[in-house]
């Protein structure tokens, strides 16, 4: 494993590279490898980077997003209007256009960015695989989306409210199920894109229910109609789903379903509490019990 900071490294031999000094690559990289996988690819210039190494990998895996997909309208996961596929969205669905002269980290870059790495790389002919995950959850997400309901029952919270009555969908992707997807690439080298999410694809009310459950702590559900209260990451209408049949066909098995998966994190959330960013406005108490006061 590469990166500026060994603390980051879970596992395994950590050999510090910055990803994006082509010397540091090469010298973390040797000789060769059966395996490489690159999970911060934001652009083309950083995939670029690793021309030099996919054709001595026996397997190269690259960590996309399904924020590249568009439906007919153009509208994606990052659009000021949700889009709307119709269905689960399979591989072959379009993309917005590769580009590199926005920026990666704004709402309209992003998935463009994206596009244009796993360009440079399905065009090199090496035998590169492009996972495209949705809603990463796993020990040590950034940002834990879980976040918003474990704190709310840490604070012994009585009530959870939930925007659009719940019933919202982004697909959820477990960071151990992308894991054992790349395991089966690796062993079958290709050159291919597949979705990689978990099994299931649970609503906002499910994903509450299953931190709650996990926890072992009950409290009064309120389904609001609109979005006055209760926002959520996962409030995607309509739902946004990815097929995830191709990479079933592979041979790939996921380790297991949502509601199994979140635990891990559940508990380091509760473990460590750690400093989180993002929540701003999230834990309106005040507004809730008011709003319940009247119900």
């Amino acid at each position: 494993m590469t990166g500026r900071d060994p603390a980051h490294a879970r596992a395994g031999r950590f050999v510090a590279a910055d990803r994006h000094d082509a010397d540091e690559l090469r010298r973390a990289f040797g000789d060769g490898a059966d395996l490489l996988v690159d999970c911060i690819a934001y652009s083309a210039a950083d995939a670029r980077l690793l021309l030099p190494f996919v054709h001595e990998a026996t397997s190269t895996v690259l960590i996309s997003s399904k924020a590249v997909y568009a439906d007919a309208r153009g509208n994606h996961s990052n659009s000021d209007v949700s889009p709307d596929f119709g269905g689960p969205v399979a591989e072959t669905q379009a993309t917005v256009a590769p580009r590199e002269d926005i920026p990666y980290d704004s709402r309209e870059g992003y998935g463009a960015n994206k596009a244009a790495a796993e360009q440079v790389l399905l065009e090199s002919g090496a035998p590169v695989t492009v996972l495209r995950p949705s809603k990463i959850h796993g020990e040590g997400a950034s940002p834990p989306r879980e976040w918003l309901y474990v704190k709310r029952v840490l604070d012994r919270r009585p009530v959870v409210f939930l925007a659009h009555r719940g019933e919202g969908v982004d697909h959820p992707s477990a960071a151990v199920n992308i894991a054992a997807l790349v395991e089966t690439v690796a062993g079958k080298p290709g050159r291919r894109i597949l979705n990689s999410a978990d099994p299931d694809a649970p609503n906002g009310l499910a994903i509450s229910r299953a931190v709650a459950r996990h926890l072992g702590h009950e409290w009064e559900e309120v389904l609001v109609d609109d979005g006055s209260l209760g926002a959520h990451p996962w409030d995607k209408r309509p739902p946004f789903v990815l097929d995830t049949g191709a990479a079933t066909a592979l041979g790939y098995e996921p380790v297991g379903d949502y509601a199994t998966t979140v635990s891990e994190e559940i508990d380091w959330l509760v473990r460590e509490r750690p400093a989180i960013d993002g929540f701003d406005g999230a834990f309106d108490y005040a507004a809730e019990d008011a709003a319940r006061a009247r119900l």
